[in-house]
């Protein structure tokens, strides 16, 4: 028993030390956690009050601003006013079309034959009724040839007859045979030279020859493609315009004609404004007479800006200014209050939007609208220009 007495003692006394260090450590890491947690904690808390002060300082800061407007320390946005003036204003339409000529005609052929003869050349003046081509007519001018003489027997005969006639010398059945047969030879010959004329292929109007579509000894046949003769005095741009505006385009309406081609604008007016809709593309026909210049073609593509309505005293303002908040279009301007500006919110309504601009109602002419750094802004917010 003595023995085994100090050793029995001796694992006692380590198991209560081992035991002691175990609840020291975790103690030590209770009391690390508990301080991980009281700094976070805190830390929400000074970001929780940090918020709170920013509110409660933007609000006492707006607060004082209101209270002293002439205050120096009142924070300002920077903007650009633009000043209203009633001004000429136009509500247009703008389209495409295209330049055609009044006199662009196509001359076909009204005789079958092989060409004998060609008398002109493309980009040659022609005068209306100039023969510009002629259709073989060798057996219709010996038919004619022959006519003539048989004509010149007739008409002696006749007048032999007559004479005899008025002196009461042979028979009226004579007379009238011979009166017969010339009037009947005279029709032939004017009939075969109808025919002649169908032969020749003729202008019918003054202009150029922009296109030659037959060749000597080429066979024609009637309403064969000929020639095409143009005409640049008498030009028009048509072009169709949405039937949105059916009732507002009417002739003589001013158009400005733009052909890139001449880099300018050519003033003209509505010569044409058709009452059908097309059913597929929803437009109608608008025809605008040009003046003749020398570098306008048929067929050149041009932009018309139809104008229908003008205001003289209209108050225009950038259509990129206007805003569309709570379902109301608005713009701010610029008023004085104090020795301060402020922005002031205008709602307005808006009568036309043409080339950027609209035509606005709901401000007056004075008005200073804010056009640059608008954005952002509220109504009494304080603006520096």
């Amino acid at each position: 028993m003595t023995a085994t007495k100090p050793t029995y003692m001796k694992s006692n006394f380590y198991y209560r030390i081992s035991a002691v260090l175990v609840v020291a450590s975790l103690l030590a890491a209770c009391s690390a956690a508990t301080k991980d947690d009281d700094k976070k904690a805190r830390l929400e808390k000074l970001k929780t009050e940090q918020a709170e002060l920013s509110k409660e300082i933007a609000k006492l800061e707006e607060e004082i601003a209101k209270e002293n407007p002439d205050s120096a320390n009142v924070k300002s946005k920077d903007v650009g006013v633009t000043e209203l003036t009633p001004k000429k204003f136009n509500h247009f339409v703008q389209t495409q079309g295209t330049v055609e000529s009044e006199n662009n005609l196509l001359i076909s052929a009204k005789a079958a034959g092989t060409i004998t003869q060609v008398f002109a050349s493309e980009g040659d003046q022609v005068s209306k009724g100039q023969t510009i081509a002629q259709i073989d007519n060798s057996i219709l001018m010996r038919s004619i040839e022959s006519m003539k003489s048989q004509l010149e027997l007739a008409t002696s005969v006749f007048e032999r007859q007559k004479n005899l006639w008025a002196q009461k010398i042979g028979t009226e059945v004579q007379y009238l045979q011979a009166k017969t047969q010339k009037e009947s030879l005279e029709k032939q010959i004017a009939s075969l030279q109808e025919q002649n004329e169908l032969t020749k292929i003729k202008s019918t109007i003054t202009g150029t020859i922009d296109d030659l579509m037959i060749k000597l000894g080429e066979n024609v046949a009637p309403g064969m493609p000929a020639v095409r003769v143009v005409n640049s005095a008498d030009l028009k741009l048509t072009a169709k315009i949405s039937e949105a505006y059916a009732t507002k385009i009417k002739k003589g309406d001013k158009v400005l004609v733009n052909v890139s081609e001449l880099n300018r604008e050519i003033p003209a007016a509505v010569t044409f404004a058709g009452r059908t809709i097309d059913p597929l593309s929803r437009t109608f026909d608008v025809e605008v007479k040009i003046p003749s210049e020398a570098d306008l073609r048929p067929n050149m593509t041009a932009t018309a800006k139809v104008i229908f309505h003008t205001e003289n005293q209209a108050l225009i303002i950038p259509i990129n200014v206007i805003q569309e908040i709570n379902n109301e279009k608005v713009v701010y301007i610029a008023e004085a209050k104090g020795n301060q500006t402020v922005a002031v919110r205008k709602v307005v309504t808006v009568d036309g939007v043409y080339g950027g601009m609209a035509q606005v109602k709901g401000l007056k002419a004075g008005d200073k609208v804010i056009t640059v750094g608008y954005q952002g802004l509220n109504d009494g917010d304080y603006i520096k220009i």
